[in-house]
């Protein structure tokens, strides 16, 4: 004879085999329950870096500013923070596991508290060589990686005497333009003061 039985635990229907029906709702009732415990609450981690673009002067310090944003997990202390620059030689890694990669160099930390979700870079005393996208990326404790946008970073060396920044091409280029135009000017103002002139020498005359 057919079995017949209900999904609901507690309730019996079916002509035969009342025992075997409330066992079988208790296993479809703990199988439907067992997934929801074993899947842990997923990260929603939010990793901003700002500006998208820096400029910089040789010898400055620069802040490259970086922020965490997890609504579900206050706590961020367990995350594993990389820093790490791409430019035309590649990829280079700056700072890994929170803590700087680059051998005798103490130009280059992280900054800010991370509990708070702050790790921000700080690079000390920059030079041309610092040029670059710098990327910063954060390690869940699931192993999932979240990267920021990166942001680019200028250095501008300061050229010729009093620390003037633009290239003397472009000096000599403004300076040339100004002299070219003032030439331009007289050449076509030349024939009209000619003429101005003979009108002034005929009205004399008369």
């Amino acid at each position: 004879s057919a079995i017949l039985f209900s999904l609901f635990p507690g309730t019996d229907v079916g002509v035969t085999g009342g025992g075997a029906n409330r066992e079988n709702a208790a296993a479809v009732t703990h199988a439907r329950a067992q997934p929801l415990l074993l899947t842990p609450e997923p990260w929603n981690l939010l990793v901003t870096q700002t500006p998208a673009k820096e400029k910089a002067k040789e010898g400055e310090t620069v802040v490259l500013n970086c922020h965490l944003n997890s609504p579900q997990h206050p706590s961020l202390t367990d995350l594993m923070v990389k820093w790490y620059k791409e430019d035309e030689k590649g990829q280079m890694d700056l700072l890994e596991k929170n803590v700087t990669m680059l051998p005798n160099n103490s130009r280059v930390f992280m900054s800010g508290d991370l509990s708070q979700g702050d790790v921000s870079l700080i690079i000390l005393n920059v030079t041309t060589s610092d040029h670059g996208i710098y990327f910063c990326e954060v390690t869940l404790p699931d192993g999932k990686v979240v990267t920021g946008d990166g942001t680019k970073l200028r250095i501008r060396r300061a050229l010729g005497l009093f620390g003037i920044e633009e290239s003397i091409g472009t000096i000599i280029g403004v300076v040339a333009a100004g002299i070219g135009g003032i030439v331009v000017l007289i050449i076509v103002l030349t024939p009209q003061l000619r003429k101005c002139i003979l009108c002034m020498r005929q009205e004399s005359r008369q």
